[in-house]
């Protein structure tokens, strides 16, 4: 008589643990490409451009145009500025 204890007789036990083995370790891998774009600041959905302004350029241009508004500066003064950010 013999022994059948559970996972025996079926022929595939090795070639199971087999393949568990190899889809946790491209688990991992995804998890540190993952993290490691999550670190660097690829995190943009798609793949996404960031943007060409610098930060800050909404704010220069709020700036020229209050000292345009206060009379601090002429309208060729302003367009020489936005015409410098590239607004």
């Amino acid at each position: 008589m013999m022994y059948r204890g559970f996972g025996y007789g079926y022929g595939g036990g090795g070639l199971g643990m087999l393949l568990f083995g190899v889809l946790v370790f491209i688990a991992v891998v995804l998890l540190v490409v993952w993290l490691v774009r999550m670190a660097s600041g690829h995190h943009a959905p798609g793949g996404a451009v960031p943007p060409s302004q610098p930060a800050g350029h909404d704010e220069a241009v709020a700036i020229a145009k209050r000292r345009l508004a206060s009379g601090e500066i002429t309208a060729e003064q302003y367009g020489e500025i936005i015409r410098t950010l590239g607004a």
